[in-house]
């Protein structure tokens, strides 16, 4: 048996640290925006979704209600609640229900977010996963989305 490893983990956040996102968010939007395409895949009865964060950026996200998975793969460092993480290389996260990311990127970083869905199309997925769909790109500019839903 492989013993388990304690590494880093995108925990639940308080309402203190959501409300702070919130602040910087509010900060972040007034400076010009980098558009952001968004990769969907709905396959297998999962919804994954990858945007490509160019170095030098504060990406703030939505607030996400359900556990996902999060895959990293750059050099960022990104708020987790009480606390933020250095992420260098590739790096899978669990993410609990309830956390409102920042990410802030020293080099190109990709990053992935997966969950167990029902869903038969984008649109159901993210309003499955958050209540701010208003604040994802994806929906302000859904001619740089790339979509692909499969049978199984």
């Amino acid at each position: 048996m492989i013993p388990a490893v304690r590494a880093a983990s995108l925990p639940p956040m308080s309402a203190d640290a959501v409300d702070r996102v919130r602040c910087l968010e509010e900060v972040v939007g007034r400076c010009p925006q980098v558009v952001v395409e968004t990769d969907h895949l709905i396959h297998a009865g999962m919804y994954a979704r990858t945007i490509h964060v160019p170095a030098g950026m504060v990406l703030t996200g939505a607030l996400i209600r359900v556990p996902t998975i999060v895959i990293v793969s750059g050099d960022c460092t990104v708020y987790a609640g009480e606390e933020s993480i250095d992420l260098i290389g590739y790096r899978v996260l669990p993410g609990g229900a309830g956390r409102k990311q920042v990410f802030v990127t020293r080099a190109d970083t990709d990053i992935t977010m997966l969950f167990p869905t029902p869903a038969g199309s984008v649109e159901e997925a993210e309003a499955e996963f958050t209540d701010e769909v208003g604040l994802l790109m994806s929906r302000r500019y859904q001619d740089l989305n790339q979509v692909r839903i499969t049978e199984n």
